[in-house]
């Protein structure tokens, strides 16, 4: 049994009696899982951490504002025109943590999804698909912060 086996095994079960024992909802326990590239401090690692280098593609939609006002809230949608698609990550790029949202796209579901992310200084928005067969695709947009939010 490799170490990753083990750790997955024993906070399964552990999730799995806190969810019977009513201590926590099945939601709560779900979003403990899935973390993978979070902790991520350059974009090469945290897309490293989702699958790898993803291709460009123009199937991948992008809106968020030019001009941010303020970093701390920054609106940002996207929508995903390539079939199959299974999760849509956002990256702010120049961010500590450049992994700000992982969404994982029900199958037979509109793949649009919109988040609010921090910005600490103007930098470029990254969104990357993943299909149901692992590829990844990528659109990246640049958006130029005018107050920071990550500690700015």
């Amino acid at each position: 049994m490799n170490p990753t086996r083990r750790t997955v095994l024993k906070t399964s079960s552990a999730l799995g009696l806190l969810v019977a024992c009513g201590l926590v909802s099945s939601q709560q326990a779900l979003a403990a899982t899935g973390r993978e590239g979070f902790s991520a401090k350059s974009l090469a690692d945290a897309l490293a951490a989702v699958g790898g280098t993803p291709a460009d593609s123009k199937d991948i939609v992008i809106t968020s504002p030019d001009i941010a006002e303020n970093g701390a809230v920054v609106p940002v949608s996207v929508a995903s025109n390539i079939p199959g698609t299974s999760e849509i990550y956002f990256f702010v790029e120049k961010n500590p943590n450049p992994l700000a949202a992982k969404f994982i796209i029900p199958e037979g579901t509109t793949t649009s999804v919109q988040s609010r992310l921090k910005m600490g200084q103007s930098t470029n928005v990254v969104a990357v698909v993943k299909t149901a067969d692992g590829k990844l695709y990528s659109a990246t947009k640049e958006t130029k912060v005018t107050l920071g939010g990550c500690g700015g």
